[in-house]
């Protein structure tokens, strides 16, 4: 099994990248399946999720192609890819695709709104809490799904089609905002979403699905309206930037100093983060490539941060951002509200000298003068990256093991921080 080996201390200085967003390329992805005719994602990129959504989709009989690389353009550039559900084939998304990936379980809403029926696998993914599927399944069925759960898997019909109507989600939930905004769209009448995710990636999905003749407004607010169309077709749509990739970076140039600019960053995707990180003496300035990261020499401050929902601090920065915190000067505060149990890392920090407490679903970070290198495992996709952030900054060698969970979410992320100078490797076992 491959681990991670980082000597820290290392400034870093030079320009990364930013990949499309993971969580707008998977629905972008899962929005095939509701036309039969080609749709063209441009930044796609490069991730153990994005293969594994490509497996599931076959399964249900899209095909993929890729499209190549122009002259010149950087080897870390996005690539495009071709989708298309000219017939689906199988409506079951198994046990064992769905268990290997959460967001697997969104093609239930393309499935049942384009050929009536799904059996669709209860899902996997990170063990970062329970994060049920009621919100999905209860809104289903208010546009007239029928459903039953049945031996582990949700089993839903709507032979005469889905219709139209007005949902509210008990909690702004991004999944269930995702899959029910793609299977209204094919729903006879108005379907009014209330309560929906506001996150940048839902709007981007709305931008998509009106490329393809959707006929939707208000994605990206609170209320969404989406009135039914008979067919969608093909188009063509970029992958958003990822936010979450960006503000790691970010934190990662904060956490070893330096000077570096995120090619290609949306720096209004992360008002609060940045505002945060500001705080905790990075200078961060947009520019006309992205965004320019820049630690100055007067080190990290403690900062208090509380995770919520878009526009608040993100709770997938949580983790990288308690790595930053754990070389402030003085005690911060870390609040997770959206996940029950995502302190997982704490544990693998300490192992590198962190002091941190937990108390409920808050940590008190005292920030320590110097991390130690030691080896540490990864727990989940975002507590991995953030013992790379700390080990960027730590005395010696780090190593950090079961690195498939950073494969998950981060596209080649030891070649994008060595070319700014970090010494970092990939070891295979």
């Amino acid at each position: 099994m491959d681990r991670i080996r980082i000597t820290g201390g290392v400034p870093l200085e030079g320009s990364i990248p930013i990949s499309g967003a993971k969580n707008a390329a998977l629905p972008l992805m899962i929005a095939s399946l509701l036309t039969d005719e080609t749709l063209t994602l441009d930044n796609v990129p490069r991730l153990a999720d994005v293969q594994q959504l490509f497996h599931i989709l076959a399964n249900h009989g899209v095909d993929t192609s890729f499209q190549g690389k122009r002259t010149g353009q950087d080897q870390l550039a996005g690539q495009t890819v071709d989708l298309l559900a000219r017939a689906i084939v199988d409506t079951t998304a198994p046990y064992d695709l769905v268990s290997k990936m959460r967001a697997s379980f969104w093609v239930i809403g393309p499935l049942l709104a384009r050929m009536g029926e799904a059996r669709v696998s209860l899902p996997g993914g990170c063990a970062i809490g329970t994060r049920p599927v009621d919100f999905f399944i209860e809104g289903l069925r208010a546009l007239g799904a029928n459903i039953e759960i049945e031996a582990g898997y949700v089993v839903a019909q709507a032979r005469a089609g889905l219709i139209g109507n007005r949902i509210r989600l008990p909690k702004a939930s991004v999944g269930a905002t995702h899959t029910l905004m793609m299977a209204a769209t094919l729903a006879r009448g108005e379907t009014v979403l209330e309560n929906a995710a506001c996150e940048p990636e839902i709007a981007d999905l709305g931008e998509c699905l009106i490329a393809m003749g959707a006929k939707i407004e208000g994605h990206g607010t609170s209320t969404i309206f989406i009135e039914g169309v008979p067919r969608l077709r093909g188009a063509r749509h970029a992958v958003m930037p990822d936010r979450i990739e960006t503000g790691t970076y970010a934190l990662a140039v904060a956490m070893a100093g330096g000077d570096v600019t995120l090619e290609g960053a949306s720096a209004d995707h992360l008002e609060k983060p940045i505002e945060l990180m500001r705080q905790a003496g990075a200078d961060i300035t947009v520019t006309n490539r992205g965004m320019r990261v820049r630690r100055n020499g007067h080190g990290i401050y403690a900062v208090d941060a509380e995770t919520a929902p878009y526009p608040g601090f993100p709770t997938d920065l949580q983790a990288q951002f308690m790595a930053l915190m754990t070389a402030g000067k003085g005690t911060s505060h870390v609040t997770e509200t959206i996940f029950e149990n995502r302190f997982m890392h704490v544990q693998e920090l300490a192992r590198l000298g962190a002091k941190i407490s937990l108390n409920g679903q808050t940590a008190t970070i005292e920030g320590v003068k110097t991390l130690k290198g030691a080896p540490v495992m990864a727990t989940d996709l975002r507590a991995s990256v953030s013992l790379v952030i700390a080990g960027l900054a730590a005395e010696g060698e780090t190593e950090v093991s079961r690195i498939y969970h950073l494969d998950r979410g981060f596209e080649r992320l030891e070649q994008k921080l060595s070319r700014c100078g970090a010494q970092i490797e990939r070891v295979s076992a």
